[in-house]
């Protein structure tokens, strides 16, 4: 296998890559915790918080894909071959999961109807149709745990990278911890 030496992404390419990843793993902690808070205000605002931090997800995933396809470095990737292309194809389909995951979160306050904070109420699409519900709130659960079974088969890839391989990959993501008071992102 070939491999490239190909330095590390920009500060602001590492930094959305981990928020992301940090907002995806706190996000499904909170929807596994869900049922477990008491009915009423404490499991509206638990909800309604989840929801929220979808939204903040959703925008930071797009000013990502955004800063990633205009903005950001652009590294080769450290695979050539079928391998490399594989990556490429990986990542993308991370992307692709992450927007499904925030389009069914959506779908699925749309179709069960929600209350946000106690300061606004989203109407149910059918009120009346508990299957809806229940087959929009699975779907959300499916593609949240297939993101997270994606996301660590990605962590294990790259593990594999810098354990086995020792080809620097883990050090194009990694946060320069050195810098962490500096202000400007480049």
């Amino acid at each position: 296998m070939n491999t490239i030496d190909t330095g590390a992404y920009d500060r602001r390419t590492v930094w959305l890559h981990w928020l992301v990843a940090l907002l995806v793993i706190g996000l499904w902690i909170a929807g596994q915790c869900i049922n477990f808070m008491p009915r009423g205000t404490p499991k509206i605002m638990f909800r309604s918080t989840h929801i929220a931090l979808g939204v903040v997800l959703a925008l930071f995933w797009m000013y990502r894909i955004y800063w990633r396809a205009f903005r950001g470095m652009k590294l080769p990737s450290v695979n050539t071959g079928w391998i490399g292309r594989l990556s490429h194809g990986y990542h993308h389909g991370l992307y692709v999961l992450i927007g499904l995951l925030v389009l069914s979160g959506l779908a699925a306050v749309w179709i069960r109807g929600d209350n946000l904070f106690e300061l606004f109420i989203v109407p149910a699409f059918d009120s009346g149709n508990k299957e809806l519900r229940r087959n929009a709130v699975q779907l959300h659960e499916w593609l949240a745990n297939g993101l997270l079974a994606a996301a660590g088969l990605h962590m294990l890839a790259v593990c594999w990278h810098h354990w086995k391989l020792k080809d620097g990959l883990m050090s194009r993501m990694w946060p320069n911890w050195q810098n962490l008071h500096s202000t400007e992102l480049q």
